[in-house]
């Protein structure tokens, strides 16, 4: 098992992609680069947790070897639909109530500490997106210090309609970089917002053509790597806390909606709907 890990991570750091089934990672020139391509729409489950975890024991080993890390999608539906909710449903429906919710709160804590670690990497790093960025998948580019994306995309904290707030980080997260009637809008309404909005509020840095998110994201990791390094890392410390207690807070508070009938309703009609797509707005 070991030299499975050991192998693998050679692979990664010689610039191979290594062999997983809801991402992959590699190293080279300074920037990691890590791939989201899980089908549909990259909804993060169990599996993709997992995975993300791993990564983050890779980024850890390997963050001061770099300048800057992507994080994007090769999934033509979008960035990440969010949290895997047919997968949270039927777990919900598998166990008992008081087991359920235990299971809830540990898979929050697990992806909180992996988006804390991102969030907190003493690099830039820069989320490069597409198509749906939405729920949970709005908060994995949140943790990131730079969103760049492509005229395509779209932003949404559709769990509204679940009577769920997001669980990911994103409430506190939005509220440390924008205003708060921006984030009242998203929170609250549950509609999404283009490219034009999300720039103008100052959510997007930059926005490219379509297709184009990734080449951008990589000609601004290579600029960056022009600059000290050592100052970029105090800046980012500076200008970018990590807001902990309101992290925790988010936690107890989605434990405690998740817990109540609707949610579960909601999450039911989430799961037998025929739509193509159905977290789309």
């Amino acid at each position: 098992m070991e030299t499975t890990r050991v192998a693998k991570e050679h692979e990664v750091t010689s610039g191979a992609v290594p062999a997983v089934e809801a991402m992959s990672w590699k190293l080279a020139g300074g920037v990691i680069e890590l791939a989201l391509h899980r089908a549909p729409c990259n909804e993060l489950g169990s599996v993709s947790l997992a995975e993300l975890e791993k990564f983050a024991t890779f980024l850890q080993r390997h963050q001061h070897e770099a300048h800057a890390l992507i994080i994007h999608s090769g999934m033509p539906a979008g960035f990440c639909a969010g949290a895997d909710l047919r997968e949270l449903y039927e777990r919900s429906q598998s166990m008992e109530k008081i087991a359920a919710l235990r299971g809830v709160r540990d898979f929050l804590e697990r992806i909180h500490r992996v988006l804390n670690l991102i969030d907190a990497a003493p690099l830039t790093t820069i989320a490069a997106v597409h198509g749906v960025t939405f729920g949970g998948g709005f908060e994995l580019a949140l943790a990131c210090d730079l969103i760049i994306a492509d005229k395509m995309a779209r932003f949404c904290f559709p769990e509204l309609r679940l009577g769920l707030i997001p669980g990911f980080g994103g409430i506190p997260r939005l509220k440390r970089d924008l205003g708060n009637a921006v984030v009242r809008d998203l929170l609250l309404t549950g509609r999404s917002v283009n490219v034009t909005k999300a720039q103008q509020v100052g959510l997007v840095s930059q926005v490219v053509g379509e297709g184009e998110a990734l080449p951008a994201a990589r000609a601004t990791a290579a600029q960056l790597g022009k600059f000290d390094r050592a100052t970029a890392v105090a800046a980012k410390r500076f200008i970018k806390p990590i807001p902990h207690d309101e992290l925790r807070h988010e936690i107890d508070t989605f434990c405690e909606l998740f817990a109540r009938p609707a949610v579960q309703a909601g999450l039911r009609k989430f799961v037998e709907s025929t739509d193509a797509q159905p977290y789309l707005p």
